[in-house]
């Protein structure tokens, strides 16, 4: 299943916040909002796993 990509490297996973400035590098993602920090690659996966599970459930169109 595909999903739209865009943001998924910096949306928050705690909390949400959308922001260039969360991604601070390749590697390190520090979310200015709430202050979670992980590793970018682990944050985008993460966000893209829930964006298909919400598909996934959303009804019909």
């Amino acid at each position: 299943m595909a999903v739209d990509p865009r943001n998924t490297s910096r949306r928050c996973p705690e909390c949400g916040h959308i922001a260039k400035e969360n991604r601070l590098t390749q590697e390190k993602f520090h979310c200015v909002s709430c202050g979670h920090q992980a590793h970018a690659d682990k944050v985008g996966a993460l966000n893209v796993l829930r964006a298909g599970l919400v598909r996934r459930n959303a009804p019909p169109a």
